[in-house]
């Protein structure tokens, strides 16, 4: 999709949007997709929310940073039937352990971020010292 043209990528997404409000793990598709975007160092200030692309510019300039990722799988999720009712909190958390900086996703119970490839539940975190808490997230739906 992210070699695509801006309609295809559109059209793609839309896509996925709607397979969300069927499939039996939405969450694993919506991360599964997103895990396909190239990666690049920065692409959007993580502290100031003022500067976020809103969905459909961050569709159209397709540049993906691991913060950007957590805003697209937030924005195609909140975009859904299925989950437009839910509780959205993004979180820049410091992983001592590791010594990590990570972006993290909250869904209603669900822990988006901390792992690449699936989510956690929210009692499966390990401590992790909060630097920052969007919990008024923009609306699109």
């Amino acid at each position: 999709m992210f070699e695509k043209d801006f309609v295809s990528r559109m059209t793609q997404w839309r896509s996925l949007r709607s397979d969300i409000d069927r499939s039996n793990n939405p969450i694993q598709d919506v991360l599964d997709f997103w895990n396909q975007a190239p990666t690049s160092r920065i692409a959007s200030d993580p502290y100031d929310d003022q500067t976020w692309p809103n969905p459909w510019e961050m569709i159209k300039e397709n540049i993906y940073c691991d913060f950007t990722k957590i805003l697209a799988i937030y924005y195609t999720l909140q975009l859904t039937e299925r989950f437009s009712q839910s509780v959205f909190e993004i979180h820049i958390v410091l992983d001592k352990e590791e010594s990590d900086l990570k972006y993290l996703l909250f869904v209603d119970n669900q822990v988006i971020g901390y792992y690449n490839d699936r989510s956690v539940d929210i009692q499966e975190l390990p401590t992790l010292q909060c630097q920052m808490r969007y919990d008024n997230l923009p609306s699109y739906h």
